[in-house]
């Protein structure tokens, strides 16, 4: 069976070149490797700041592997995290700082709606035991764009430390520590990078990571003994996702002909205003408001019409190469399109075309919403 295009928040299409750079097997000890790792991590880093001031420690597993790393290993344990939330992800730091023992706050908005800076000036006014807060870029729950720069702008005025996940962000939308005063940004492998699932990466402050020895709720998550021998020899101090990481040092060779930060993101941001005209022309309904709609994954409103179910749209969809991804709202029922991986806007327009068919084929005449009272 051919594989669809994946239209969703990751795991992601993947490049012919991605996928060969899989087929070498490497020894994690190979001099080689070990070169094809620093370069990753070095190339990586200076995405978000100058070699001298930040380092990227890779660690195994998906891009929750780096959030939950990244509260052990920087949260002191008398330390305090806000965490701003409006989506899933913001919910599951929430969970992972519980978990692991350090005291939280969550200040919650609605799915739809952005984090508001006052409101969180407010909150670091009133409780001075907050020492760290966490925020999501792009919240892929609904696809909406957080005031990333007011938020650092704020946590930055008063003192205290900011960490964000970027996941969904991270080399497509602007986030350096030159604007965006951090002190750590995490991420992963298999998002706007375009390589495949197996590592998630923390982009840490130099001098923030060295003050954190022996911090860490965990030893495979712990950022500074990874950091420090990669300092010493350039070793995982486990055995390392070898073909992962071969895949990503091809996709970041890729990034890089595109453009980097500006080429990526502005691909996404094309096939993004190409995907809602047209699936406005056909009557369907965006959540949010183009000002706040990252060019990330675009959440509609599912459509009023009886004949509409998502599994039978999702299967039409997927026997015509495309694979769209379930809503995660509880403030309503919706269906969400990626705009990110290797797709193109020619790609989004053959899926345009797809969702037609889709509708003919259930029997829709539009897409029209139920209207929210």
């Amino acid at each position: 069976m051919t594989a669809p295009l994946l239209l969703t928040p990751g795991p992601l299409t993947t490049s012919d070149a991605v996928r060969a750079a899989m087929t070498v097997d490497w020894g994690s000890r190979d001099p080689l490797f070990v070169a094809m790792s620093d370069e990753v991590r070095a190339t990586v880093a200076t995405l978000a700041g100058p070699a001298d001031q930040v380092v990227c420690v890779p660690v195994q597993g998906s891009g929750t592997f780096a959030v939950e790393a990244t509260i052990g290993t920087l949260l002191p344990r008398d330390g305090r995290l806000l965490v701003l939330v409006n989506g899933a992800y913001g919910h599951r730091m929430v969970q992972i700082a519980r978990t692991v023992g350090r005291s939280v706050t969550a200040y919650e908005w609605v799915e739809d709606a952005p984090v508001d800076p006052t409101q969180v000036d407010a909150l670091l006014a009133a409780d001075a035991a907050i020492t760290h807060v966490a925020v999501v870029y792009c919240e892929t729950t609904t696809g909406i764009l957080n005031p990333l720069r007011e938020i650092a702008a704020v946590v930055a005025r008063h003192g205290r430390r900011l960490l964000i996940d970027a996941m969904s962000a991270f080399g497509a939308l602007p986030l350096t520590l030159a604007d965006v005063p951090f002190d750590a940004v995490m991420a992963s492998s298999n998002k706007c990078l375009e390589g495949v699932p197996g590592i998630g990466f923390v982009i840490v402050r130099r001098e923030v990571l060295a003050t954190c020895k022996g911090n860490a709720h965990s030893v495979a998550l712990d950022l500074y003994d990874q950091a420090a021998r990669f300092e010493k020899d350039g070793q995982w101090r486990f055995t390392p996702p070898t073909h992962v990481l071969a895949a990503l040092h091809a996709a970041i060779v890729a990034h890089r002909a595109e453009g980097g930060v500006a080429g990526r993101g502005g691909r996404y941001l094309e096939n993004r205003d190409i995907l809602m005209a047209g699936m406005r022309a056909l009557g369907f309904q965006t959540l949010l408001p183009d000002a706040l709609q990252a060019p990330i994954i675009i959440t509609f409103l599912q459509p009023a019409s009886t004949s509409y179910e998502f599994e039978r749209f999702y299967d039409a969809l997927r026997r015509r190469g495309f694979a769209i991804y379930p809503g995660k709202l509880t403030v309503a029922d919706t269906f969400r399109v990626g705009c990110i991986g290797q797709v193109f806007p020619d790609d989004i327009r053959r899926f345009l075309v797809a969702v037609r068919e889709a509708m003919n084929e259930l029997g829709m005449t539009d897409g029209a919403a139920v209207t929210v009272e």
